[in-house]
């Protein structure tokens, strides 16, 4: 195994470790070795499919609509947002009544224009059943609903693997408001220390750090290694499929350390 040292940073095989700390092991797999953590609670959309590219430009014809001309790169840095506070930023003029409008109007243009072209991403269905027989209890939590989440769930064929799911339809205000995250890990019936979110945005990390698990982080999501380590992610793999490999050498990495 390659160990590189960056800073505060290191490197493991491709892998980024960021404030590494391999206390944070629970439980034996079926393997016989030490799991870092009993639950592992994923986002859906930028990480188990992609669907950014798909959402952003959705996204960028609402506004157009509107009378708002945006730059994609610009709404890339908010992809993953709650997405009223993203109109927030981006628009502050707008009154809430206008956010929810061009609200609507995204997600309309999403269902209709964008989303089949979503596709899951590879290995996806073999890292959750490795995963699982492993001893992993496996959750989503997605700002998705309704329409989206039905497609999603049903290209990535991995209904077996989850326990449970919070989504869209279950709070009120999505990442990186915690409560999605705390509500996947009610249902597990774990505490924070137990489950690591993984996402693909730095939002994503931040509900995780507000609802007390550790974070990690794929790079799907348009979003850099710095910005996902810079949210609190303490791995990150190039796409979730290396998840797994990249959650040992960080256990390797730690047990050595």
């Amino acid at each position: 195994m390659r160990v590189e040292d960056v800073g505060a940073r290191v490197r493991v095989d491709g892998l980024s470790l960021s404030g590494f700390n391999p206390d944070r092991m629970s439980g034996m797999n079926y393997d016989g070795e030490v799991d870092m953590f009993s639950g592992y609670i994923f986002d859906v959309e930028g990480t188990l499919v992609d669907s950014v590219p798909q959402t952003l430009s959705s996204l960028q014809e609402a506004l157009e609509q509107a009378g708002f001309d945006i730059g994609y790169a610009t709404l890339q840095l908010y992809s993953g947002l709650d997405g009223d506070q993203t109109l927030q930023i981006i628009a502050p003029r707008l009154a809430a009544s206008q956010r929810k409008q061009i609200l609507r109007a995204h997600a309309k243009i999403y269902q209709t224009k964008y989303l089949h072209y979503v596709k899951a991403f590879g290995g996806v269905r073999e890292m959750f059943e490795t995963l699982t027989r492993r001893g992993g209890r496996v959750a989503l939590a997605t700002d998705c609903k309704g329409p989206e989440l039905k497609h999603d769930l049903s290209l990535l064929n991995i209904d077996e693997f989850i326990e449970v799911m919070a989504c869209g339809d279950d709070v009120e205000h999505g990442k990186p408001d915690p409560r999605l995250v705390g509500l996947a890990l009610r249902k597990l019936g774990l505490i924070g220390s137990e489950a690591v979110m993984i996402g693909d945005t730095p939002y994503d990390a931040e509900a995780a750090s507000g609802a007390g698990t550790a974070a990690a982080g794929v790079l799907t999501g348009g979003f850099s290694i710095d910005a996902l380590r810079g949210a609190g992610c303490f791995a990150i793999a190039d796409e979730v499929s290396r998840l797994l490999v990249s959650l040992d050498n960080a256990k390797s990495f730690g047990a050595g350390a």
